[in-house]
């Protein structure tokens, strides 16, 4: 036999109960006339909702009962009927009546039916269900697809968020050099620094030797606060140094580059003990090629 779902099989035992409206007994009996395993569910059911019947006796209501069914309709009472008398029979010997039927052993039918009556109330509780999601995802969808279609009070408003996004640094490009130099005299030092890379060499000019010291240079800005160290300057003609890598691009071509004298070595806590000697600005020198 088909499997069916339990509303299938509760739709089975309420058309054998008697419980159905006349849409649902119509739609149970259409499906019997086309789907035998459906009827053979049916009468399944059948076979065991009627051993309840045959299992409880028949009860005859009282003649108040009658009585008020017709006064009801509007029939006169019925007198009692009289039978004439008759001679005396003799006794008829008692037949020994079935054993009565324990009461825990009889099916409660009224059981039976609020069980059916549940489940009938979750059938319909479930199909509003489904049909209040279906509502949902139909309304979801023309929301994304088809907005203009819905009232005015059903669109979906468009948010509006503000971002601020901080504009990249202007990178450097080409070649840039700077002169260090004293009041505007002879070059020192010259500064070039790498646009792509940032790395920078610096080139002794004129910078005298001093015994027992160091030159040393700075990068001075606004935005620091106090100058940082890019190292000591070699005692040969160039100096190379990775050291502007770590800073933004508009810093490094708007700084002021300064050399201090230091003790041989260098700044022993990371800050100039002196005034700067020669200084300079960036220049650029080489611009970058075209896109």
């Amino acid at each position: 036999m088909m499997a069916y779902s339990e509303d299938h099989i509760a739709l089975a035992a309420e058309y054998v109960l008697g419980t159905l409206d006349a849409d649902e007994r119509a739609q149970v009996e259409a499906m019997i006339s086309v789907d035998g395993d459906f009827k053979a569910l049916v009468d399944a059911w059948d076979r065991k909702l009627a051993v309840l019947n045959q299992m409880v006796g028949s009860v005859e209501p009282r003649g108040e009962v009658w009585d008020k069914i017709r006064a009801a309709i509007g029939l006169e009472p019925q007198l009692p009927l009289v039978l004439p008398e008759t001679a005396s029979a003799p006794p008829i010997a008692p037949v020994d009546a079935p054993a009565a039927v324990a009461d825990d052993k009889i099916p409660d039918k009224t059981n039976v039916v609020a069980f059916s009556r549940e489940v009938r109330r979750w059938r319909g509780i479930a199909r509003v269900a489904s049909a209040l999601a279906a509502a949902l995802v139909a309304l979801l969808a023309i929301q994304l697809v088809r907005p203009d279609w819905l009232p005015e009070g059903l669109r979906q408003k468009p948010r509006v968020q503000i971002v601020q996004v901080q504009a990249p640094a202007t990178p450097l490009h080409g070649q840039y050099v700077a002169v260090l130099q004293k009041d505007g005299g002879a070059p020192a030092f010259i500064l070039t620094v790498d646009a792509a890379t940032k790395d920078f060499t610096v080139r002794k000019v004129d910078a005298p030797a001093e015994s027992g010291k160091s030159y040393e240079l700075w990068l001075i800005s606004d935005k620091l606060g106090a100058p940082r160290s890019l190292g000591v300057i070699g005692g040969g003609d160039f100096t190379a140094r990775p050291l502007l890598a770590s800073y933004d691009s508009d810093m490094v071509k708007n700084a002021t580059y300064a050399v201090t004298i230091e003790q041989q070595g260098g700044s022993p806590n990371g800050k100039p003990t002196s005034a700067p000697v020669y200084a300079g600005k960036l220049v650029e020198t080489v611009p970058a090629p075209s896109r």
